[in-house]
C-alpha cells in the first residue's frame, strides 16, 4: 500500500460529495474507482491531489500526512494527475507541452532567467531530456514536432500520460483517460498503461468502459452517492449484488 484515505469525506455547503471513504492504493499496480455519474469520483481524486481540502478524514501518502498540502507540494511527493477534459497548450508543439511537466523537477529563479545562468541552462537540457525520454515510452516521438491543435483526440490523450510522466511520478491518477476514443485506440491506450505499471508506477484511474477496467485493473473500489459501495478484485465486483443493481444496469460487465 503506497496511499491511504481515512472516513475522507468533502462537503459543499448542505451536498456532501464524498463520506467517510476509506480506500487503499496498492503500490505498483492498477487500483480503479468506477461509479455512477455524480458518484463523487473526480471529487475524491481532487481531494487527493490536492485541489480540494477535505471536509474531514485523512489522506497518507507513505505513511506521512498530506490532508492538507497543497497541489503543487502533492505533486512534488510524486503524485501526478491527469483530468477528464485533457488540459493542453494547443498552440504549442507536443514537445513543448511535454517539457512543461518536469520543470516541477527544477530549481531555477527568476535570477537564473534574467541571466541565463548555468543552473538554468543545465535544467533546461535536463528538462528536454526527459520530453524526449517519456516522449518515447508513450509513442509519440514521431508528432512531437506537431502542433497540439493538429493531433488526434487519442494522441491528446497520450500527451497527458506524457506530460504526467514526466514530473517523474510514483503514483499517476488517471481521470476517465479513454474518454472519447474509439475502441481500438481505448485498447491501445490500456496497453500504455500496463506499461506504465511494468514500470514500476502505481496507477489509480477512473473509468467508465467497463470491460476495459475488468480486464485491466488489480483492485476496483466503487462509489454510489459518494459513498464506498465495494472493493475488490475484478471477480468480486462483477458478481457483487448491490454493485449490479446501483452501476452495471442489472447484469455483469459488458460495456
Amino acid at each position: 500500500m503506497i496511499l491511504q484515505t481515512k472516513q475522507l469525506t468533502k462537503q459543499f455547503g448542505g451536498l456532501v460529495a464524498v463520506k467517510n471513504v476509506d480506500f487503499n492504493i496498492e503500490k505498483r499496480k492498477v487500483n480503479a474507482i468506477i461509479g455512477p455519474n455524480g458518484a463523487g469520483k473526480s471529487t475524491f481524486f481532487n481531494l487527493i491531489s490536492g485541489v480540494h481540502r477535505p471536509s474531514s478524514g485523512q489522506i497518507l501518502y507513505k505513511g506521512e500526512d498530506i490532508t492538507h498540502l497543497p497541489a503543487n507540494k502533492v505533486a512534488e511527493l510524486g503524485l501526478a494527475r491527469t483530468f477528464q477534459t485533457t488540459n493542453l497548450f494547443e498552440m504549442a508543439t507536443v514537445f513543448d507541452n511535454v517539457v512543461v511537466g518536469h520543470r516541477l523537477r527544477t530549481r531555477s529563479n527568476f535570477f537564473d532567467a534574467i541571466f541565463r545562468t548555468k543552473r538554468l541552462k543545465e535544467e533546461e537540457e535536463r528538462c528536454k531530456q526527459k520530453a524526449l525520454e517519456v516522449l518515447k515510452f508513450t509513442e509519440l516521438s514521431h508528432i512531437g514536432h506537431q502542433l497540439v491543435a493538429n493531433i488526434s483526440q487519442e494522441e491528446k490523450k497520450r500527451v497527458a500520460f506524457a506530460l504526467a510522466l514526466a514530473t517523474e511520478p510514483e503514483i499517476v491518477f488517471l481521470d476517465e483517460p479513454t474518454a472519447g476514443v474509439n475502441p481500438d485506440e481505448t485498447e491501445s491506450l490500456a496497453y500504455l498503461i500496463k506499461k506504465m505499471v511494468n514500470q514500476g508506477i502505481t496507477v489509480c484511474l477512473i473509468e467508465h468502459k467497463m470491460r476495459m477496467i475488468m480486464d485491466l485493473a488489480d483492485r476496483i473500489m466503487v462509489l454510489n452517492y459518494g459513498e464506498k459501495l465495494a472493493e475488490g478484485t475484478p471477480s468480486e465486483i462483477n458478481k457483487n449484488e448491490e454493485v449490479i443493481r446501483a452501476y452495471l444496469g442489472g447484469s455483469g460487465a459488458s460495456a
